[in-house]
């Protein structure tokens, strides 16, 4: 799914990057908890946090992905924006709950990072 299409879903707006239409995003992982993502996140996955510290670009970087979006309206800080252009990482961000984002993307037709 392209990423102009996840962020109508999520009815969300873009904190910093270029949404590119090469990107197909195909799972879902959500979590606070960055050791989390280190061990199941696969590359290419949209990660949803509720975090918004430099250490989730940091972390993404790591687990190659490509695309945060910040949960419940949270804007990054600007040194976690800083660093997401470095990275060349998508950030954006939606109102939605964890819930509410995870139950609409699901329904939309993206998987849980952990099924693919």
């Amino acid at each position: 799914m392209k990423l102009e299409k996840i962020m109508k879903i999520l009815d969300a707006e873009v904190c910093c990057g270029t949404v590119r239409n090469d990107w197909d995003i195909t799972m879902v992982g959500a979590s606070d908890l960055m050791s989390d993502v280190l061990t199941f996140i696969q590359p290419d996955t949209l990660l949803l946090t509720g975090l918004i510290n430099p250490q989730v670009v940091r972390t993404a970087d790591v687990a190659e992905v490509k695309v945060i979006c910040f949960i419940r309206g949270k804007k990054p800080t600007e040194e976690t924006i800083k660093l997401a252009y470095d990275k060349d990482i998508v950030l954006f961000k939606t109102q939605c709950s964890m819930f509410k984002a995870c139950g609409r993307l699901y329904r939309a037709g993206l998987v849980d990072c952990l099924q693919k």
